[in-house]
């Protein structure tokens, strides 16, 4: 393998903050740090030093210099960080010095690709800093931190080794049958393989919620023309994001916002008004008002407080996820009888509406509060299914060498979402479990 090139990155972007953090790792770390800012420090202690081009004899900046040698660093390799002024003549300084001295700066990602293949991080924890970085509300930091330390992977590798286990017992068998092994040992792994294929599968059954909450959870406005959906859209939005009118049918196509609603993600989507038209645009409208009401996790359903009959039509959706909205409650000149648990409101001058996203913040949390870690990205879910179905083969397969191989494609697909998968795992476990060739 070819030595590394020695990289180096700022931490924030020139003249955004007083102050910045260069970090500079590789072989020739130390060797570029001595010559820009002296003698290093000790190993994990900050000291003030001066940033000079040694070119020039020329003091940069005055900041705080920080060593990390490798192994014991964020990446693996010797680390250093010098923590100086963030405008953009000292970033810029700084930067031509180190270029000179060999260094390069690091492509998107180089620095967590280091620490994976350091052994620092695994694939899963490689994702979440990815995901920590890009959090925009409290339940995505969350669910990214849980991630990144390590609560996704350690469900995964204990499956992985109990997986391993059973493929090393049954190699064990195939491979060593005049030694003294347990007769028992197919029917455990019988029992095990069947045990894990039921955890995958409960795992995989979480209807998708941890990707929904790294994405954006689908709420859909819908209603009959003319109900306050745009007008609803725009106020929790707090900006003018769809056009209204008194003109029923203005909405043809799906208008949708973000938003940040209780810590969680919300993709607020304001859709056409249900309601048959000759128009072949609100006719496709109104498909894909249905499309999107089917596909969103919870629905609004806004009808004119003036004409509670309205309401009905949300008897199309489910009740539980399906909040109805008895809007323009300000224009009423007489008291109506409204659904049982409708919310009264009024998109136009605020009334009800902290009640209402109250009720729906609780709502989402409600199904997204769990301390159990869920799955985020689609490539661990594909994974996961692959494994099940060899689990599923390798329960049915008629020869234990058949079983074998399912276990061993099980196992291949746990390996590839964390990153790792090595046959010297099988050697181990045989060889500790059996003490063969005693």
């Amino acid at each position: 393998m070819t030595e590394r090139e020695t990289i180096y990155a700022p931490a924030t972007a020139p003249g955004r903050a007083a102050i910045a953090i260069i970090r500079i790792s590789g072989p020739g770390s130390g060797r570029a740090v001595s010559r820009i800012c002296g003698a290093l420090p000790p190993p994990r202690r900050a000291r003030r030093a001066r940033f000079c081009d040694p070119a020039k004899d020329e003091v940069l900046d005055d900041g705080l210099l920080l060593w990390f040698p490798g192994p014991k660093s964020v990446t693996g390799e010797d680390v250093a960080e010098l923590h100086c002024h963030g405008s953009r003549a000292v970033l810029s300084a700084l930067f031509a010095v180190l270029r000179r001295e060999g260094l390069r700066l690091a492509e998107p990602g180089e620095f967590t690709r280091r620490a994976f293949e350091n052994g620092k991080l695994d694939l899963l924890e490689a994702e979440a800093v990815a995901d920590l970085a890009a959090a925009e509300t409290e339940a995505q930091r969350r669910q990214a931190l849980r991630q990144l330390e390590g609560a996704l992977g350690a469900l995964y590798r204990g499956w992985s080794e109990r997986l391993t286990r059973a493929l090393a017992h049954l190699e064990a068998a195939i491979d060593f049958p005049e030694e003294d092994l347990p007769p028992e040992i197919e029917a455990a792994v019988a029992a095990e393989t069947a045990s894990l294929e039921k955890e995958i599968s409960e795992h995989l059954a979480d209807e998708r919620r941890g990707e929904r909450l790294r994405d954006g959870i689908s709420v859909a406005i819908l209603g009959a023309p003319n109900a306050g959906k745009s007008t609803l859209l725009n106020r929790i939005a707090r900006r003018e994001a769809a056009i209204t009118s008194p003109l029923p049918g203005t909405t043809r196509d799906i208008v949708e916002v973000a938003i940040d609603l209780g810590g969680y993600p919300v993709l607020l989507a304001d859709t056409a008004g249900l309601r048959e038209s000759a128009d072949p645009i609100e006719a496709e409208g109104l498909k894909r008002a249905l499309a999107r009401a089917e596909e969103a996790e919870l629905r609004l359903f806004v009808f004119d407080a003036r004409n509670p009959e309205e309401a009905e039509a949300a008897a199309a959706w489910p009740r539980e996820t399906t909040l109805l909205l008895a809007n323009k409650c300000d224009l009423l000149s007489r008291k109506c009888a409204l659904p049982k648990g409708a919310f009264r409101i009024s998109a136009k001058t605020g009334e009800g509406l902290d009640a209402l996203l109250s009720a729906l913040a609780a709502k989402i949390a409600e199904s997204y509060e769990s301390t159990a870690p869920l799955l985020t990205r689609a490539r661990h879910r594909e994974a996961l299914e692959e494994a099940m179905a060899a689990l599923f083969r390798a329960r049915s397969a008629p020869l234990p060498e058949l079983k074998a191989e399912d276990l061993r494609l099980a196992s291949r697909s746990l390996g590839r979402i964390t990153g790792a998968v090595d046959v010297e795992d099988l050697l181990d476990v045989i060889f500790r479990d059996f003490c063969l060739g005693k």
